[in-house]
């Protein structure tokens, strides 16, 4: 599984890094078949100004989160729940078939 972490008008600190990095190791628990994940971290100009999208690559599909926090850790872990549960949607899709 291949990272990719972006961060737009800022420098992300190793520790944020770390911390995303950390939470990502836990999806292949869930859909073992993840190719690739893009993450982008960008500042926007209102009151819960950061931006966290995440972008799974599966095979047969893409799924993309994005949340909005005043902390990049809590847009972090409310990506990661949206995308623990899709995860699930989609193996059980695929067992269906």
């Amino acid at each position: 599984m291949d990272i990719r972490i972006q961060s737009l008008k800022f420098d992300a600190d190793t520790k944020l890094i770390t911390f995303i990095e950390k939470k990502l190791a836990k999806l292949p628990k869930y859909y073992d078949e993840i190719r690739s994940i893009e993450v982008n971290l960008s500042l926007l100009p209102d009151f819960e100004n950061k931006k966290v999208q995440f972008k799974i690559f599966i095979p047969g599909n893409d799924l993309v989160v994005e949340r909005h926090s005043s902390r990049f850790e809590d847009a972090v872990v409310d990506c990661i729940s949206v995308l623990k549960d899709l995860l699930v949607k989609v193996k059980e899709k695929k067992r269906e078939i």
